[in-house]
Formats: C-alpha cells, sequence, structure tokens
C-alpha cells in the first residue's frame, strides 16, 4: 500500500458523530467537488486542515453520520489519501455502502468532514457536502483503488441453459434447498480459490471485510487487498492480486447466480534513475472466464483521473505504448502532473517524485459484453538523497563571512543556526548582527544565505603563518519540511585566511644572572603558550625550576638562571662563554609547535687558565639542575684539593699540573694534562656534577686549553692566540670622556644627530705603534661584508661626498697613555637614501693599519695620501700584526621600539676584536 495512506492513524482517527460535539458549519466554499468517471471526488486544500484533526464520515438515508475508518473505507468504497504537501483526496464510488441511487444513473452521496484543532474534537467545525453525480455503466466494470478490489456487473436474468456455468455444478446443487426456502436477497456467495471452494453466507462474508450488494440494476463485489480469500497469479511478469466468487441470489422462482471477479496488478511499477516505468498487461485470465473471444479494445491514460489527450501526453514528455499484450507507460521523474516533495530519512535529506495516475482499458468479449477495467495508481519514487552543498562565498576584504547552503524544495524552512557552540532562531541570529536571506533560483528551488562578521565572537581565530591568520566559522543549519516538522541538521566549516597576522615579537637580553624574553604576543590567540624543554612553561613550573615568570594580555616576561639546566653552552673562548636559551612556543590546543625563538648571551668569563710554568686554574660555576649544590664542597680529582676561592656563585681552584691527581699523556708533539672538578651530594659516594678539563702544550708554545663537563651539554674547546686588541668605542659628546657601555646598547639616535667614534689599540705599552684607520663605513646588520654599505673613511681620508667625515685629534691624559694608539672621528646620522630616511638598525666597522712611527719603511701599508707626511716612509710592524678590523655594537636611528641585547667583543685570530649581539627569531 502507498505510504501516503494513513487510514486510522492522525488524520482519521474519530467517533460515531452522535457523540461529537461540532459546531456546523455551512461554508463549504473551500471543499472542491467532482464528478470523476465512477468516483466522487472531494479535495481539501491542505491550508484548511495543516496541524488539524480531520475525520470523515458518510451521512446514510436517516441523518446518521457513519464515520469512515481504514475497515470501512475498504468495505464500502471509500479512500482517503494525503499527499506529502498535507493536500486530501477523498474519492467514494459511486455505488458506495451509503450512495443514493436515482433511476439507475443518478449517485448522491453526502459527506460530512469535521476539522478540529485536537485529537479529542472538543472544537471541531463540521462541514457537510451532498453532491450528485450522473453515471452510465457499461455492462462489467471493474475498479482497482488505492486500497480496495471492486466489480460490478449488470442485473438481469440470464437464459437459464445446462451449458451456462459447465465448470460449476457444484454450486447449483449446493444451493438449490436454500433457494427454495429462502427470501428474494443474497444470501450466499462461493470464493473460487486455486484448488477449492470456499461457501459461506454474505453476512459472513461481510463480517470479514467484504462488500457484497445489489441495487436494481448491478451486482457488487468489493475485497480489500488484505482478504483472506485474494489469490495472486502471474501474468506476462506481473503479479496480480485477484478475487473471484460466486454470488447466488433469489428472483421470484428463479435461483440466480453471478460470477463476478477482480484483478488488480500490485507489482506492476518498476523505476530508473530518471524514468517511472508503468507496464500494465492486458488479457489478465480470471476476468477472461467463459469468453471465447474479445472482438476490440481501447485505452484511455491519464493524471488525476483526467483524461489526457494524445498531444498532452507529448507535451508532457509522457510516453504510452500500447500492444494488444499491455499497456507501457514512461513518466520522466520531474513532468508535469507529478510533485516533488522533500524528506528526513535517518539524518540525511532527500526526494521523492510522485504522481496520480490511472489506466482504463476497455474491451468487448462473448461472455460479457462491454468489460471496463479502471486502474488508480498513486505512484512515488523511491527516496533520493539529496545532500545540500554548503559554498564559501566570502569576498575576504569585506571581512563578513558569505554562505550559501542549497538548494532545497520550497517545503524546507530554515530554522536556526548554531555558530560554535550557541544556537540561535532566525530572528535571534538577525539580532546579533547575522544577516539571513533566501534566493528563489529559475527552477523554483531555494537557497540560503547567512553572512556572519569576522568579528563575531564566535568565529575562531589562529595564526597560521608568517602574517596570514585563519578566520573559521563552525557552522550548523538546522531545517524542517513542512508540513511533517521532520527536522535536518547539516553542518559546515569555513575558513578564510587573512594576511592580517602580528605575530609575536621576541625581545631578548642579558644580565649577570639571567637569560631575558619578552614576547609581545601580538595578535596571534591565546592558545600560543613558550614550552621549555617541551613543558608548558607555567607559574608552578617556573617556579619550580627558579625561573621568573610573568604574563598579561599583551606580554610575557621570562628569566631563566645563566646557569640552568634549560640553558645551552653554545660556544667557550678566550674571551668568555657563550650561552643560549632555546625556547618554543607552540598551540597547547593541538600540541603543534609554532615558532621556535631563543636568546643568545656571551659572558666574559675565564672559566680555565693554562700558564707556561704548567699552573692551571679552574672557575667551576654554579649548576642549576645539580640541587642545593654548595660550590664550597667541589673538589678535583684528589678530594683533597678544594677550592681557593669561594663566591655563591662559582669556586676557583689554582693548582699545578703536577697535583691533585692530574695526569699526563702525549699525542705527537703535544703534551695534555687532564683533570676533573666533582660534585658529591649528601652522602653520596658517586658524584652528581663531573667538569673535565684539559691543558695541551703544543712544541711551538702555543698554549691550548680545553675543558669540557659530562652533563648536557658538551664543551666545546677553548684556544688562546697572542694577537692586536682593539675596540670600537662610541663617546657621548665631543669630549670623548664618557663612553656607552656595553648594557646601554642599542643606542639610539636621530637623523643629522653626531656620532663621536674612538678606535684604540689595547694591551700595547709600545710608543712606537701608530694605528691609522684604512677603510671605515656603515652597514644595516653586524655582517661587516653585509649589503647595502655607506663609506665613512675612504683610503685612510675623510669621507666627504654627503655629511662630511671629522678626524678629532688625540691628546695625551690620565686615560689616554699613548695617543698614537688611538683615531677619533664624528660623523653624523645621514640619510642614506635620497627619498626616505632609513630608519632602524646601523653597524659602523673600520679595517686598521698599524705602523711603526720611527723607522723607515717603504710599505705602502702606510704610505696613504692621507697619512702625514712623516710617517710615510715608516715602515710597518711585524706582518702578522699589521692588520685588524673592529666594528660598533647597534645604532638604532629614531627607533620608538625598545629593545635589550648583550654585546660582547670577542677577539678574533686576525688580530680584530669585534663587538656583536647575537639574537635568534
Amino acid at each position: 500500500m502507498d505510504s501516503k495512506l494513513l487510514f486510522g492513524i492522525v488524520w482519521f482517527v474519530g467517533v460515531w458523530a452522535s457523540n461529537v460535539q461540532a459546531q456546523i458549519s455551512s461554508s463549504t466554499d473551500f471543499l472542491e467537488v467532482s464528478c470523476e468517471r465512477s468516483l466522487l471526488n472531494i479535495y481539501v486544500s491542505s491550508e484548511h486542515v495543516v496541524d488539524k484533526h480531520v475525520t470523515f464520515s458518510a451521512i446514510d438515508q436517516y441523518g446518521q453520520a457513519i464515520e469512515i475508518t481504514t475497515a470501512v473505507a475498504a468495505q464500502c468504497g471509500y479512500t482517503l489519501s494525503q499527499d506529502f504537501w498535507g493536500n486530501i483526496n477523498f474519492r467514494a464510488s459511486l455505488l458506495s455502502c451509503y450512495t443514493e441511487i436515482s433511476d439507475n444513473s443518478n449517485f448522491t452521496a453526502t459527506i460530512r468532514i469535521d476539522i478540529a484543532p485536537s485529537t479529542d474534537n472538543s472544537k471541531a467545525l463540521s462541514y457537510t457536502r451532498t453532491a450528485t453525480c450522473p453515471y452510465v455503466w457499461d455492462a462489467r466494470e471493474i475498479v482497482c483503488e488505492a486500497n480496495y478490489m471492486e466489480v460490478s456487473v449488470r442485473r438481469k436474468i440470464p437464459q437459464i441453459a445446462e451449458s451456462g456455468f459447465p465448470e460449476e455444478p457444484a454450486d447449483w446443487a449446493a444451493a438449490f434447498p436454500d433457494a427454495v426456502s429462502g427470501l428474494m436477497s443474497i444470501w450466499q456467495v462461493v470464493f473460487h480459490l486455486t484448488s477449492s471452494r470456499k461457501a459461506m453466507l454474505v453476512k459472513n462474508a461481510n463480517d470479514m471485510g467484504y462488500g457484497i450488494n445489489t441495487t436494481e440494476a448491478r451486482i457488487l463485489l468489493r475485497a480489500p487487498y488484505n482478504a483472506t480469500e485474494i489469490q495472486y497469479q502471474n501474468v506476462q511478469g506481473t503479479e496480480f492480486s485477484t478475487v473471484r466468487a460466486t454470488i447466488f441470489y433469489k428472483q421470484q422462482w428463479l435461483i440466480l447466480m453471478v460470477d463476478t471477479a477482480a484483478a488488480c496488478p500490485v507489482d506492476d511499477v518498476t523505476f530508473t534513475k530518471d524514468t517511472i516505468v508503468w507496464n500494465v498487461p492486458k488479457n489478465v485470465p480470471i476476468l477472461l472466464t467463459g469468453a471465447s473471444r474479445i472482438k476490440s479494445q481501447t485505452i484511455q491514460f491519464g493524471v488525476n483521473l483526467v483524461t489526457l489527450s494524445n498531444s498532452e501526453v507529448l507535451r508532457r514528455g509522457y510516453t504510452v505504448i500500447d500492444s494488444d499484450q499491455s499497456t507501457r507507460v514512461l513518466v520522466p521523474m520531474g513532468a508535469l502532473g507529478g510533485y516533488y516533495k522533500s524528506h528526513v530519512r535517518r539524518e540525511e535529506i532527500g526526494i521523492t517524485y510522485s504522481i496520480a495516475l490511472f489506466l482504463e482499458n476497455k474491451w468487448e468479449d462473448s461472455r460479457w459484453g462491454i468489460t471496463k477495467h479502471t486502474i488508480i495508481k498513486e505512484i512515488t519514487s523511491p527516496f533520493i538523497p539529496q545532500p545540500p552543498t554548503i559554498t564559501n562565498e566570502t569576498y575576504v576584504p569585506s571581512r563578513v563571512f558569505n554562505v550559501t547552503i542549497g538548494t532545497f524544495l520550497p517545503d524546507v524552512v530554515l530554522v536556526n543556526v548554531t555558530v560554535g557552540q550557541v544556537t540561535r532562531t532566525v530572528d535571534e541570529c538577525k539580532k546579533v548582527g547575522y544577516n539571513i536571506s533566501s534566493i528563489i533560483n529559475t527552477n523554483g528551488s531555494i537557497t540560503f544565505v547567512l553572512k556572519v562578521p569576522f568579528t563575531d565572537p564566535d568565529v575562531q581565530i589562529k595564526f597560521v603563518s608568517g602574517e596570514n591568520r585563519s578566520y573559521t566559522l563552525n557552522v550548523t543549519f538546522g531545517f524542517i519540511v513542512v508540513p511533517s516538522k521532520e527536522s535536518y541538521k547539516s553542518s559546515g566549516v569555513i575558513i578564510c585566511i587573512v594576511p592580517d597576522a602580528v605575530p609575536p615579537r621576541i625581545i631578548g637580553s642579558c644580565d649577570a644572572i639571567y637569560l631575558n624574553l619578552i614576547i609581545v604576543r601580538g595578535n596571534v590567540d591565546a592558545n600560543w603558550r613558550p614550552y621549555i624543554n617541551n613543558q608548558p612553561l607555567t607559574t608552578e613550573y617556573a617556579a619550580k625550576n627558579g625561573y621568573i615568570f610573568k604574563e598579561n594580555s599583551t606580554n610575557i616576561m621570562i628569566s631563566v638562571p645563566r646557569f640552568s639546566s634549560s640553558v645551552m653552552l653554545d660556544d667557550v673562548g678566550s674571551a668568555g662563554i657563550s650561552l643560549r636559551l632555546p625556547l618554543s612556543l607552540k598551540d597547547s590546543s593541538t600540541g603543534l609547535p609554532m615558532k621556535d625563538v631563543s636568546v643568545s648571551c656571551s659572558y666574559p668569563d675565564k672559566l680555565i687558565e693554562c700558564f707556561p710554568n704548567g699552573t692551571i686554574t679552574v672557575l667551576a660555576l654554579k649548576i642549576a639542575a645539580v640541587t642545593n649544590m654548595d660550590v664550597s664542597k667541589l673538589v678535583l680529582r684528589d678530594r683533597s684539593c678544594k677550592p681557593n676561592e669561594v663566591t655563591d656563585q662559582a669556586a676557583k681552584f689554582i693548582f699545578t699540573a703536577n697535583r691533585c691527581g692530574t695526569r699526563r699523556m702525549f699525542y705527537n708533539t703535544t703534551m695534555t694534562y687532564d683533570n676533573e672538578v666533582l660534585y658529591f651530594g649528601s652522602g653520596g659516594t658517586s658524584p652528581t656534577y663531573r667538569l673535565q678539563f684539559t691543558c695541551d702544550y703544543s712544541t711551538n708554545g702555543t698554549v691550548i686549553v680545553q675543558y669540557g663537563f659530562d652533563l648536557n651539554p658538551t664543551l666545546a674547546g677553548m684556544t688562546e692566540y697572542g694577537s692586536l686588541a682593539l675596540v670600537m668605542s662610541l663617546s657621548k659628546d665631543n669630549s670623548y670622556n664618557i663612553f656607552y657601555k656595553d648594557m646601554e646598547y642599542p643606542v639610539v639616535k636621530f637623523l643629522r644627530e653626531p656620532l663621536y667614534f674612538e678606535v684604540a689599540l689595547l694591551q700595547s705599552i709600545d710608543p712606537r705603534l701608530e694605528l691609522f684607520l684604512e677603510d671605515c663605513w656603515a652597514t644595516t646588520s653586524p655582517d661587516r661584508n653585509s649589503f647595502p654599505q655607506w663609506d665613512i673613511v675612504d683610503n685612510s681620508c675623510e669621507f666627504a661626498e654627503s655629511d662630511k667625515t671629522i678626524f678629532h685629534p688625540v691628546t695625551a691624559n690620565t686615560r689616554v697613555m699613548f695617543p698614537s694608539h688611538l683615531k677619533r672621528f664624528e660623523v653624523k646620522m645621514f640619510t642614506f637614501v635620497q627619498d626616505d630616511a632609513y630608519l632602524g638598525e646601523m653597524y659602523f666597522h673600520c679595517n686598521v693599519v698599524i705602523c711603526n712611527s720611527e723607522q723607515q719603511s717603504s710599505d705602502p701599508l702606510c704610505t696613504k695620501s692621507c697619512i702625514p707626511a712623516k710617517q710615510r716612509i715608516g715602515r710597518s710592524v711585524h706582518p702578522s700584526n699589521k692588520y685588524g678590523y673592529v666594528s660598533s655594537g647597534m645604532i638604532l636611528l629614531q627607533s620608538n621600539l625598545l629593545y635589550f641585547f648583550a654585546p660582547y667583543t670577542k677577539i678574533t685570530p686576525s688580530g680584530r676584536s669585534h663587538s656583536k649581539t647575537i639574537i635568534y627569531f
């Protein structure tokens, strides 16, 4: 049975009219009544019955209302159906139980419709409609309705002969005794089964749900499809539901016997992807019993019981193929005459296509004369999934999400939208700034449009990379299908990448105790967290490890002790050590690394010295990784050798190479001494700290010092060379008395503000040496070979193409013992490009030449055009020491940003000193 037949469920549950307190309404204009073939049709639009309780009743000749339930409908010839839009079709056979018949050609039925807001019918409105349909019957008419089969034959006194029903002699013998004594009425029916017959009184048959009746002109048999005596027969591959019965009744002194049979196809519809195929075989054997020949055949085909002409069939795109054996109908999905409807099945939305067809096959045979076989077929296609498409049509510069979802049939209504975790109705969405609209497409389908600002608090914002952030809209659309109120949800994730990120800015600095990092958050999300040693940096973790940790909505400040286990040793040299604090920024919600940063600082710590006379000094520093370390308890390999000097942070050992357990080994031309500094915890027998160190003495007299410890990190080797010591200093004014200290870099200067530089030769007491500046230049990075470059001193001359460089004389005073060991010059912070001033980092570099001012020489290095004539004939010092280079710390031009750096000076083997700051991003 078609799913649209809802007998006895919601719409058609009621009570006898005598118990209904209903208000009678006289206006029935909304009821569309028509006579269609042998049926009375009443159409009720859904707008009058949506969300209502509807009951149909038949009014008999005494004015009594009989409710039309499922059982009554099948037995009495009524069909109630409701399409998926909620429209109701009520059909009554012109031979239905309570129809009044006049002149065997006019049929009048009175139907009452009760429409109530609830199932108790307490406030029902009743509408009564009487309609009369004229109709001229053929000799035999068979109707295949949705819920019953009906056959009626013309009632007449037949010519009784022995050959009338030769195949059923037993029927006569069984019926004759009752016929003699019975009243003039139908009193018995015999059902013809496959291999037997089943006789019963008509009353008993009616009790089983059959409808058996007689009028002045016709005999009627009506059977529901689920009747017990229904037989199934296969005709040309199609299964038919059939019933055949012989009805006996007494008319005057005659026993009359009428053979009735009905057959209706039940599996005659198939579906392809785009087409409904309805195939109805002809020449059904049970309908041709006793007929020797068929004289003629015609068909009529239509929709909603209205016959269509051939031209109309073609216009709608249908195909009807009729032959002697069958009629085949092809209807394209979506063709005119049917309708699409939305449904939700197993949380999936889709559509069906429904159409109400009928086919009437009319023929004449030798037994019955004219037979009209009408098949009414309400067809609904299988469920076709139609998942909607969510499309991102956002124009990023507008900073508003523009999302469409569709397409849907007009019966789908958007009722709510969920963004993030918040669900709002359509009206509520509009109140918070969402824009919701719909687009009606050319084919009548609907597309919904949602617009949400990027600034909505439920939009997720995350840093992606570089200057990009992602804006993510997690949206769920909530729909209902009307009028059934089936609910459906569809979710989507819309991501837009926008180049508006301000990544975290890292500022690093160092002091005597801590390595410091300041993280300026920028506008990345709060899920970015600092991690040290793959551990999230929290207040508790920082306190446990001796860190200083502070944060607010804009900044995170981290200070880690310089000798914490988290600090890595990068380099060891004669000038000191270089330490690095690595740190990662990770997304705490996903654990994914977002950015690796570190700050590197250099400290002028002399950790170990190896003297030519065999004396060794070792400075052992306090390690934060060793809990409660007391540096006074550090010892050498010979545990009787204790520190000579102790502070809170370090212990210094002074001993000779033949003491304290020092071992000596020879490697080719190198003699090596090694020892180690040990720390034993309270009561421990194994050291919890071990610092290994070695002194290498080579045959060429060069001192090589190496040391290391087995805790992370392992220290690299350290080498000392005899070389020039040069330094470039920046004076605070032209008096050259007060200079900027390392901790004051970077120095902020403004354009055209003068800089006063001094380049000096250190650690020399030879008055014969004189320092000259061969070339000086400025760069924007610490790398002296980087570009762009701007000349300051060229070939020992003051550069004067832009702002003139000025040399200043050097005189002896309490600070300056040898004026020839210094050079002073002034340079203004000039405009480095023609149109716009360069603002940012600047570094100054000089190549240095050392000359001997007393002895003559033709060395061209000391005969530059800008070097005084008395020195042009002098000779240079030893070739290995005549060159050097020197660089300044960072100068910031008009920078409003605050940076902290730790500059240091490192002596290079080439004889040049390089003052630099290392900071890693």
